[in-house]
């Protein structure tokens, strides 16, 4: 073989080598293909003066959304100092214990994705909310990316099959099914806005979820990668639920960071956690 072709292939191999290697570098960057880390040792959470009192969680162990992450917890600690609620913020697992868990009204899955909770910590939750606790989860909070069945079966109660590509982020129009729902009830009847939408294979409405929002599929083009993900008629894209005592509310919206400055969805994020924060009034029975 000649040497000039010899010169050739090897070029057009390194650049290969440096392509695959960029390319995964880029996935672990966003958090793909890391193995699972469950932490053991508690963070020290401060003396928490204000109601409600609110843990925003947000570890990843898939994908990061690393814009919205950061808007989110941003959002709630302007929301904290607005309305004197107990704010603390963390990645460390190990909060989800029975004396630390008691210390807040309202647990917040901040776009969390993946296996976060070792067995003791996963029952420290289940039993929180089943007593009375309360939980509000963000858009990668329901991707389906963790293992444990119990959230993705009862907590989200829907299975996550895909997000358009092409393009990945529309403006589509939102149906307010509950319009009189506190949560929702700044909303009107719809709203259109711009975000990455999820679709389910099954609509969480066949679990006895208790639907608030639902998207239209009409106004914008749920395809992955040419592949149709339409879930139909009903699409539910915001719901909640009674867990035993506790309160359960998810919102597949709240990919972008700029989501977390539009005044409607803020609003909706704040009565979201007031309403899973509220043991008396948020229509769950009470121990």
């Amino acid at each position: 073989m000649k040497k000039w072709l010899i010169r050739i292939l090897l070029f057009v191999l390194a650049l290969v080598i440096l392509a695959a290697a960029y390319a995964y570098y880029q996935m672990r960057s966003r958090g793909f293909w890391r193995l699972p880390s469950y932490e053991t040792e508690p963070p020290a959470i401060p003396q928490l003066d204000g109601k409600p009192s609110v843990l925003v969680f947000s570890k990843t162990g898939a994908f990061i959304h690393k814009e919205a992450i950061p808007a989110a917890e941003a959002m709630f600690r302007k929301l904290a100092d607005e309305h004197g609620w107990a704010l603390f913020i963390t990645e460390n697992g190990a909060v989800y214990n029975p004396r630390d868990l008691a210390k807040f009204d309202v647990v917040v899955w901040n776009n969390s994705t993946g296996d976060l909770l070792n067995t003791e910590q996963q029952q420290a939750l289940k039993d929180y909310l089943t007593n009375g606790g309360g939980w509000v989860g963000i858009h990668g909070a329901g991707d389906s990316s963790s293992t444990w069945a119990w959230q993705n079966d009862v907590l989200i109660g829907a299975h996550f099959i895909g997000h358009p590509m092409d393009p990945q982020f529309q403006e589509a129009r939102v149906v307010i099914e509950a319009p009189d729902d506190p949560v929702m009830q700044h909303l009107g009847t719809e709203w259109s806005r711009t975000d990455e939408w999820y679709s389910y294979a099954e609509s969480p409405r066949k679990k006895g979820k208790t639907i608030l929002a639902t998207l239209d599929e009409s106004t914008y083009s749920p395809k992955f990668f040419g592949k149709d993900i339409r879930m139909g008629a009903d699409h539910p894209i915001v719901w909640k639920q009674c867990i035993g005592s506790g309160r359960a509310l998810y919102s597949a919206m709240g990919h972008t960071a700029e989501s977390y400055s539009e005044p409607r969805f803020v609003e909706m994020m704040e009565q979201a956690v007031l309403w899973a924060a509220d043991k008396e009034h948020g229509g769950c029975p009470i121990n």
